[in-house]
């Protein structure tokens, strides 16, 4: 009888361990070349879909300080509030590009799928430019815009500013945002807005087509990120489970 050589014993427990390794539940199978992986997903590390907090003219993160309170007690961390100044007297669009890197920089930190965006005032045209003219709407799971001048806001004559002036209405910046679909995407869309609000005028103006609208009780401008039942309200729009990013 023939005994098996070294090199022969090395090439069959290499083919045992192939064998083993391609069977493997710990190592998945690439769709793409068929050979087993050993990357896998990583698990996010939020409880919730991230909220991304965006301010309005003449404002600044300070904005949000009673809202995200309320949402840590709630349950909501840190990581998953995110709350940032930025320059309002510059154009909305330029805002709209530092929301898409923070929203991307959010997502590759938390591993989340989306993030929910919530707005005040002027806040709520940088963000629907990002999701509209940016590609954000497949980044965003919901978007709360409170108090927005979204149709533009005759308070805005009196003040100059690129940001200003494109709050004004009919401006060019609106009339390019409103046309065609003004809640484009498969992002969830919902208003507040107050019939007392002494900034937007018309009131009317925040009222996004296609978007789940609620009228306040008479409250100024800035009560709507004050105001408790607003908060509860928006709290339980924006509540939904994360589920894992897509892998590239």
């Amino acid at each position: 009888m023939r005994l098996p050589t070294q090199s022969s014993l090395r090439l069959a427990a290499l083919a045992v361990l192939t064998t083993l390794g391609a069977c493997s539940i710990d190592s998945p199978t690439d769709p793409l070349t068929g050979r087993a992986s050993l990357a896998r997903r990583p698990k996010p590390t939020t409880s919730h879909d991230p909220i991304l907090f965006v301010h309005g003219w003449n404002a600044s993160s300070s904005t949000w300080t009673t809202m995200v309170g309320r949402f840590k007690k709630d349950g909501w961390t840190n990581a998953e509030l995110v709350n940032w100044s930025y320059n309002p007297n510059q154009s909305n669009a330029t805002t709209a590009e530092l929301i898409r890197l923070k929203v991307d920089s959010i997502l590759a930190v938390t591993q989340a799928a989306h993030v929910d965006i919530i707005t005040h005032s002027m806040g709520s045209l940088s963000a629907r430019y990002y999701m509209k003219v940016l590609g954000g709407d497949g980044k965003v799971d919901a978007l709360v815009t409170l108090a927005g001048p979204d149709h533009g806001t005759n308070t805005a004559w009196f003040c100059g500013s690129t940001a200003c002036i494109e709050m004004r209405p009919s401006s060019d910046f609106l009339d390019n945002l409103n046309a065609g679909d003004e809640t484009p995407g498969s992002p969830r869309y919902a208003t507040w807005y107050s019939p007392c609000d002494e900034v937007i005028n018309p009131q009317s103006s925040s009222i996004l087509i296609g978007s789940t609208v609620t009228q306040t009780a008479c409250m100024n401008h800035s009560q709507l990120h004050e105001d408790a039942g607003v908060y509860r309200e928006v709290r339980d729009w924006v509540k939904t489970t994360p589920v894992l990013a897509a892998l590239p």
